[in-house]
């Protein structure tokens, strides 16, 4: 890879257990900052609106500081004073002890305040933003496992509902994506739909286990563990329903790669019944597996 592409290269994405780095695409920059703005971290956020804070109160201290006498109360040349004049400016604080004593001076404040109320008004709208976002808390297991049900083959993998409220209509798809050789030779990753025993449940509160038959109509049907792994195979899982306390859509996505699946494995049970037929759901053996036994049907 030449120097130039190498400085066009773009953020790494990662593909199941490969790495790609997008290289020559358009850059979109600051035309993007509202996605940038809702999609990087709390700490880098808040960093970001505590730098571009203390910037424009430094450019409005410069600004009142160049004909020297803008600001009554304030000592000549202080820098400090300036500063912290621009801080209640753009808060729009006004403490009364220094205050615009001059044409100049006026102008830069009016332009400052109406800077401070278009900043207050974004930020607000960012952290409105970041916060308003519904967010679907599933818990993924970790292994997949593929044991016997009703004597046929089946991958399975496990979701709990967090929240442990009411997700209406949720439904979940199972996608497999692996490289193939068309009849021409040429090497592409293809995406396969993976048929469902249980696309859809009218509420999703605690937890549901998922389940592809591989029958011989499956794209699974004669893989292995070493085939799987050599064809880069990744299972993408997506889930999707409305949230009841939200009332808005919630989803949610995890990713499984060939060596996160169990064969000959079957879940542990989750759902213990104690004495007096008190049920409990153990989120500790929830990714827990066993060895699979002939004819035991998994809790789900």
């Amino acid at each position: 890879m030449n120097t130039q592409r190498t400085t066009r290269a773009g953020k790494r994405i990662r593909v199941g257990e490969q790495e790609i780095i997008p290289v020559g695409a358009p850059s979109h920059g600051l035309r993007d900052l509202y996605h940038l703005s809702l999609t990087v971290s709390w700490p880098i956020f808040l960093a970001c609106l505590g730098i571009a804070h203390l910037a424009l109160n430094t450019l409005f201290a410069l600004l009142y500081l160049a004909p020297g006498d803008a600001i009554a109360n304030a000592r000549p040349g202080s820098f400090a004073d300036a500063f912290f004049f621009s801080v209640e400016t753009l808060a729009t604080v006004g403490y009364g002890n220094m205050n615009p004593q001059t044409y100049y001076g006026h102008v830069v404040a009016t332009v400052e305040i109406f800077t401070g109320m278009i900043s207050v008004a974004m930020t607000t709208g960012l952290i409105f933003g970041r916060f308003a976002r519904a967010r679907a808390r599933i818990l993924f297991s970790r292994p997949m496992v593929v044991t016997l049900f009703d004597g046929q083959p089946t991958l399975m993998f496990r979701l709990a509902n967090q929240r442990h409220n009411e997700i209406i209509e949720a439904s979940v798809r199972l996608r497999l994506v692996r490289r193939e050789l068309t009849r021409e030779g040429i090497e592409m990753r293809r995406i396969h739909d993976l048929a469902l025993l249980r696309q859809q449940t009218p509420v999703f509160s605690l937890s549901w286990t998922v389940m592809h038959p591989i029958t011989p109509d499956s794209p699974l049907f004669g893989e292995t563990a070493p085939s799987l792994k050599a064809a880069d195979a990744l299972f993408v899982v997506t889930v999707e329903g409305m949230d009841e306390t939200f009332a808005q859509t919630v989803h949610a996505r995890h990713n499984y790669v060939a060596d996160d699946i169990a064969w000959n494995q079957r879940f542990a049970d989750v759902l213990q019944v104690v004495e007096g037929g008190q049920r409990y759901l153990d989120y500790h053996r929830f990714h827990d597996v066993l060895p699979s036994t002939p004819g035991r049907m998994p809790e789900h």
